[in-house]
């Protein structure tokens, strides 16, 4: 059996409705028992005025605060403090299979991979998301898909599991909800990158984002990102300074 560590990132803004059901759901044990991996789990809080911190910490994980707020920033933050060779995002929720993290594990180490994203839709929910906001997916994809040559079915996507060496060598621009997009470009164009099926469930608590405005933020930097793509690969400098 293997040893290292595994870490899992979960960013929170006053989830104290699902951070205890998400930090349940992550089989540790079987993470443990299958590939000898401990596990780490880190919250990257954004500052929640509810119990979610508490709660996190009660359930045994690491909270840090990332007072700037954004989706973007809690997961970079969340990459540059984790200790793990494996890195895996969840949303808070519990909208996300943690559950099944040893299967996503076995293809990751199967097929050498350097990143998996999970196609939400592949097991979605009754009721987990809206009309609006499946045709607003779907658009994303679309475009993305062709911007970019990458063939993949779900551009906003989660959960991501991957090599902490992927992260390592890579540079991320966004500090807000299209980090998910560009990621997944970075890692489908030079990478060994697989998308999977996956489950997608009705969030536990209330929503906040705003969906029209999130949506358009994300399709207008899938334009921009094009000026800026040449950048994402840092050089074998920049790595070799960081480690």
């Amino acid at each position: 059996m293997a040893s290292g560590l595994v870490s899992v990132i979960i960013p929170t803004l006053n989830e104290q409705s699902g951070i205890e059901t998400t930090i349940s759901s992550i089989p540790k044990s079987k993470i443990k028992e299958k590939f000898g991996y401990d596990l780490e789990i880190i919250v990257i809080d954004g500052n929640s005025d509810d119990l979610t911190r508490d709660i996190a910490e009660k359930m045994g994980a690491k909270v840090i605060i990332e007072k700037d707020r954004g989706y973007g920033r809690a997961c970079k933050t969340g990459f540059s403090a984790a200790n793990g060779d494996i890195l895996i995002t969840v949303d808070a929720d519990n909208s996300y299979p943690a559950d099944r993290i040893t299967e996503y594990l076995d293809k990751l180490k199967e097929k050498d991979l350097d990143f998996i994203t999970i196609n939400r839709f592949a097991g979605m929910e009754k009721g987990a998301m809206s009309f609006t906001r499946r045709v607003g997916n779907k658009i994303l994809t679309l475009t993305m898909c062709l911007l970019y040559s990458v063939q993949i079915r779900d551009s906003q996507s989660g959960m991501w599991i991957m090599k902490k060496d992927f992260i390592s060598k890579i540079r991320l621009n966004s500090d807000d909800m299209p980090i998910s997009e560009e990621i997944k470009v970075i890692a489908f164009k030079f990478f060994k990158a697989l998308e999977l099926d996956g489950k997608y469930y009705r969030r536990v608590g209330k929503s906040k984002l705003s969906i029209i405005k999130v949506g358009w933020k994300n399709l207008k930097y899938l334009f921009e990102y094009k000026k800026i793509i040449k950048f994402a690969i840092k050089s074998p400098a920049e790595i070799t300074s960081r480690t």
